[in-house]
C-alpha cells in the first residue's frame, strides 16, 4: 500500500506538525524483538516521500547561526560555521542521490536549501548535524485585489490613510523619518517611480534573488514566467512615496529586496536570503507583506525574523488574508517576536441594500461591495432586474448568456473581484450581485466598473435556490447610506499561534482601499497609482511608523518601537456587536503613531499569552512578568487592574497593587494566574491588563486557554488509487476525532457540489493526527465511473464540528 509520509514516522521519524508536535519512538514488539530508534531531524510540513519528483527543502544545522551563537553568548564565526555546513554538506551528497545546495545561510539561520529527490527525504533527515527540514513552501503577496486609479479620479478620501493613524501630526513636528532605512522585501520595487526616486541611493537598490542581479526591479509585462508584478511597489510607496501621493514616512530611505517572482509568489529559500541579506546591508526596519499558509512559530522564516529583531532590525509583518477565522495567521507572521499586523478599513460611508426576490422578501446581509460611483449604485432604487447565474463570471461563463442590461449573480472564487466585475461589464451587465464562498463576508473593493451587491454564502445559495425555482427577477427596494467607523477588515488574518499560543496580530492599521504607487507597465505612461485592499497595504503603515518612531527616539531598541506602538493604539469597537474585536483580530489595537512617539511609559512586552491549561487538571498557577520603562522626568506611580472578560470563575491573576518607578528608570512587575480548570469550560479567554499612572492607562491584551484549543479540526486530505485498483484515502486530523465520515458528490457546475452519491466511510474515535483508509471505488454497490467527484470530509471533536469539500479525481 502507498505510505504518505506521516505514516512513515512510526518507525524513522520525528514529526512536528503545524499544531502539535508528536514524538515517536522505533517499535518495540511484544515477541521481544525491537527496533532501534533512529536520530532523526524535526519536519515541518508535508510531503508525499514516495515521488521521485525534485523537491527543495530547507534545512536547518545544530551548528548556530552567527546571530544566535552572539545572543547566547558563544563564539561562532563565518569560516568555523562554513565548515561545519560544508561536512554536512558532504554527508548529504553520500547519503542521498541528486542531491543539488541551492542557497547557504549562516548570519540569522544556519542551513542551507536542497533540491533532492521527495524520497530522499528520510535520508537527510538522518544525516549527522541535521536539525530539523522545512519545505520550501510558496510565499505570496497578502494582498485581496488591486485597482488602478486614473489621475482624474484622485479625491481626498483616498489620500487619508497615513494623516489618519498621525503620521501628519508627526511631519508637522520634523518627523518624517529621514536617516532611516527601510528594507521592501517583496516583489521588486519600480525604484524610478518619480515618487520613490528619492527614497534610493542608485549604487545600492538591494538585490534581486529571482534573477541574482543588483536590479531589484518588478517583474515586467511579457515575462514568460508568470505575470507582472506592481505589489513591491504599492508597499514601499506607503512606506516612503513623496510626490503625488505621500507616504508615512516621506523621508525615510528604502532597499528592495525582490524576493518574490512572476505573478507575485517566491520561495522560501529566497526569502530567508532576503531576510539575512537587509539586516547584513544596514536596514533598520524591514517589511514583508507576504506569507504562507503555515501557523507555526517555528518554521524558518519565523525563526530568522526572531533573530533580526533580536540584532536589532524592526521587523513588520502582514498577518494573512484569511480571515476571519481564528487560527489563520500563517508564517513569518507566526514570529515570537516581529510585529505582525491585521488590517482594518478607515471610518467611511457604506451603503446598506433591500433587494428581494418573489420567494425571499429580503436578503438581510446585502450591501454594497463596490460601485464605479454612488449615482451608479442608487441609480438601482426601485427598479427590478432580470438575474442570470455566471457561476464564477470568468470569461467564458459568460459565454452563450444574454446578461445585456440584466444583474448577474456570481460566486466568490478563482478570478479576482475586478476581473469579475469587468467581465460582467464586458457582456452588458448592469449590476453584479456576488456571494461568498465560506462563511464571513466578502471585502469592500473601491472602483468596480458595475455596482455590485455582496452576501453571505448562505444568503447567495438561497438567492441561487430562488432562481432555480424560476423566480429570476430582483427588485432593489432602497439604498440606504450610514457611516462605519474604523472597522476591522473581515479578510484579516486572525490569531492566535499554535503551541506558542501567542496573540496575533500585533497590532492592526488600514488595509482597505489604501492609494500607493505602482508600475503600468505601460512604456507610453509608466508610473501610475491603483487601489489596493489587505493585510499587504497595513503592514507598511507599521514600517512606516518605526521610522517616524526611531528618528524621533534614535536610542530606542526594536522592543521599544513595537512596545510604543502597542500601548497607544486605539480599540476597536465593532459596530454590529457594539464590543471591542477580540485580541486575536485586532491585537491591541489600530495604530496611532503621533501617540507612539510622544509615550511618557513604556510596557513591554505589549501582548501576553499564560498559555494553555489542561482540562480537569484541578488548579495551577503560571508566572509572567513584564518591564515597565518611565520615559518621563518625573517618578511616577503605576498601579495595576487585570479583567478577563466576563470575569469567569476559575481565573484569578495576582500582581502588585501598585509600584514607584523613578524618572528615566526601568522595573520588572511579576503576576501570577491561577486558574481552576474544574470551573472553566473547555477554550481561550481574552483578558486585559490595566496599566495607570493615574493620567494614563496602557491596555496590555492577554489570553489563556482550557482544554483543547479550537483550532480546525482538519487540516487536509489525499487520496489515490493503489496497484491494486483501489484507493486509498485519508484526512490530517490534528487533536483526532470522535466521529469522522467522508461523503462523495457528484462534482456540480464550476466546481459546486453536486448531487449526494454516498457516504464511503463512516469512523469513530480515531486517533490523532492522521487517518487513512481503502475504498473499493464503488458506491451502494455500484462501481463510480472515472472521473471527477466532490469529496466532503466531517469532523466532530470535543463538541466542534468541522465540514469541509475537495475536488477528487477517480481514474
Amino acid at each position: 500500500m502507498k505510505r504518505r509520509y506521516s505514516r512513515l514516522l512510526t518507525i524513522l521519524l520525528t514529526l512536528a506538525l503545524i499544531l502539535s508536535t508528536f514524538n515517536m519512538a522505533a517499535f518495540a514488539n511484544s515477541d521481544g524483538s525491537r527496533g532501534t530508534e533512529i536520530p532523526t531531524a524535526e519536519f515541518f510540513g508535508d510531503l508525499e516521500l514516495t515521488s521521485s519528483k525534485p523537491t527543495t527543502v530547507i534545512v536547518q544545522l545544530v551548528e548556530e547561526s552567527i546571530v544566535e551563537a552572539k545572543h547566547k553568548g558563544k563564539n561562532q564565526s563565518k569560516s568555523k560555521l562554513k565548515k561545519e555546513r560544508d561536512q554536512i554538506i558532504s554527508s548529504v551528497n553520500q547519503n542521498v542521490s541528486n542531491a543539488k545546495v541551492n542557497r547557504e545561510y549562516d548570519y540569522l539561520f544556519s542551513g542551507f536549501s536542497v533540491e533532492l529527490p521527495a524520497k530522499e527525504i528520510p535520508s537527510l533527515l538522518s544525516v549527522p548535524g541535521v536539525k530539523a527540514v522545512y519545505p520550501n513552501v510558496e510565499h505570496t503577496v497578502q494582498v485581496v485585489s488591486s485597482e488602478e486609479v486614473a489621475l482624474d479620479a484622485y479625491g481626498p478620501n483616498m489620500l487619508d490613510s497615513a494623516p489618519y493613524i498621525g503620521s501628519q501630526k508627526a511631519w508637522d513636528a520634523k518627523v518624517t523619518g529621514k536617516g532611516i532605512t527601510v528594507a521592501i522585501l517583496d516583489t521588486g520595487v519600480d525604484y524610478t517611480h518619480p515618487d520613490l526616486v528619492h527614497a534610493f541611493d542608485l549604487d545600492n537598490l538591494g538585490w534581486d534573488f529571482v534573477d541574482n542581479d543588483k536590479y531589484p526591479q518588478e517583474t515586467p509585462a511579457g515575462d514568460p514566467r508568470g505575470g507582472s508584478t506592481t505589489h513591491g511597489t504599492h508597499v514601499a510607496g506607503t512606506v516612503a512615496a513623496n510626490g503625488l501621493i505621500k507616504g508615512v514616512a516621506p523621508e525615510a530611505n528604502l532597499l528592495a529586496y525582490r524576493v518574490l517572482g512572476p505573478g507575485g509568489s517566491g520561495s522560501t529559500e529566497n526569502v530567508l536570503a532576503g531576510i539575512e541579506r537587509a539586516v547584513q546591508d544596514g536596514a533598520d526596519i524591514m517589511n514583508l507583506s507576504l506569507g504562507n499558509t503555515m501557523n507555526n512559530p517555528d518554521f524558518a522564516t519565523s525563526i530568522a525574523l526572531d533573530w533580526a529583531m533580536a540584532e536589532g532590525v524592526v521587523a513588520v509583518v502582514a498577518n494573512g488574508n484569511s480571515g476571519p477565522n481564528n487560527w489563520t495567521v500563517g508564517s513569518p507572521g507566526t514570529s515570537r517576536e516581529a510585529i505582525s499586523v491585521g488590517a482594518t478599513q478607515l471610518p467611511h460611508v457604506a451603503y446598506e441594500i433591500k433587494l428581494a426576490t418573489a420567494g425571499v422578501s429580503s436578503y438581510n446581509s446585502a450591501k454594497a461591495m463596490g460601485y464605479p460611483n454612488v449615482e451608479s449604485l442608487t441609480a438601482l432604487n426601485g427598479k427590478t432586474y432580470d438575474l442570470v447565474f455566471v457561476g464564477l463570471a470568468g470569461a467564458a461563463d459568460f459565454a452563450g448568456k444574454d446578461v445585456r442590461g440584466k444583474v448577474v449573480v456570481t460566486q466568490r472564487g478563482t478570478h479576482t473581484f475586478v476581473d469579475k466585475v469587468q467581465n460582467a461589464k464586458n457582456a452588458g451587465a448592469e449590476g453584479v450581485i456576488m456571494f461568498n464562498n465560506a462563511t464571513g463576508e466578502i471585502p469592500d473593493v473601491n472602483g468596480l466598473a458595475l455596482p455590485t451587491i455582496k452576501l453571505t454564502q448562505a444568503d447567495g445559495t438561497a438567492l441561487v435556490q430562488e432562481m432555480n425555482r424560476g423566480n429570476n427577477k430582483v427588485t432593489f427596494n432602497s439604498v440606504s447610506p450610514y457611516d462605519v467607523p474604523e472597522t476591522m477588515a473581515t479578510f484579516s488574518s486572525r490569531g492566535p499561534v499554535t503551541s506558542t499560543w501567542m496573540i496575533k496580530p500585533d497590532v492592526s492599521a488600514p488595509g482597505v482601499a489604501i492609494l500607493s504607487t505602482v508600475p503600468t507597465h505601460n512604456q507610453n505612461n509608466p508610473h501610475g497609482y491603483s487601489a489596493s485592499n489587505g493585510t499587504s497595504m497595513a503592514a507598511p503603515h507599521v514600517a512606516g511608523s518605526a521610522a517616524l518612531l526611531l528618528q524621533a527616539h534614535p536610542t530606542w531598541g526594536v522592543e521599544d518601537v513595537k512596545a510604543a506602538l502597542m500601548n497607544t493604539a486605539e480599540e476597536l469597537i465593532d459596530p454590529i456587536t457594539g464590543k471591542p474585536y477580540p485580541h486575536n483580530a485586532q491585537g491591541a489595537g489600530s495604530i496611532r503613531v503621533h501617540k507612539a512617539i510622544n509615550s511618557k511609559t513604556l510596557v513591554t512586552p505589549g501582548s501576553h499569552s499564560f498559555g494553555k491549561f489542561v482540562k480537569d487538571s484541578g488548579r495551577q498557577v503560571e508566572g509572567q512578568s513584564f518591564t515597565i520603562k518611565n520615559l518621563s522626568n518625573e517618578r511616577k506611580r503605576y498601579s495595576f487592574e487585570v479583567v478577563f472578560a466576563g470575569n469567569p470563575d476559575g481565573i484569578k491573576v495576582m500582581t502588585s497593587n501598585n509600584l514607584n518607578v523613578q524618572a528615566g528608570k526601568s522595573q520588572k512587575v511579576n503576576f501570577n494566574v491561577q486558574v481552576d480548570t474544574s470551573k472553566l469550560k473547555p477554550g481561550y479567554y481574552e483578558g486585559t491588563i490595566k496599566v495607570s499612572d493615574g493620567s494614563q492607562v496602557i491596555a496590555v491584551p492577554t489570553i489563556l486557554f482550557v482544554g483543547e484549543p479550537d483550532y480546525p479540526r482538519l487540516t487536509g486530505i489525499y487520496f489515490g488509487k493503489e496497484a491494486d485498483g483501489s484507493y486509498y484515502v485519508g484526512s490530517y486530523l490534528p487533536g483526532g476525532a470522535e466521529v469522522l465520515d467522508y461523503d462523495l458528490y457528484r462534482l456540480g457546475p464550476n466546481n459546486t457540489i453536486g448531487a449526494f452519491l454516498g457516504t464511503i466511510g463512516s469512523f469513530k474515535n480515531v486517533p490523532a493526527p492522521e487517518h487513512e483508509f481503502n475504498w473499493n471505488g464503488s458506491v451502494n454497490g455500484v462501481n463510480l465511473p472515472n472521473g471527477n467527484y466532490v469529496l466532503a470530509v466531517y469532523v466532530e471533536k470535543g463538541g466542534v464540528t468541522e465540514y469541509r469539500a475537495y475536488l477528487v479525481t477517480k481514474n
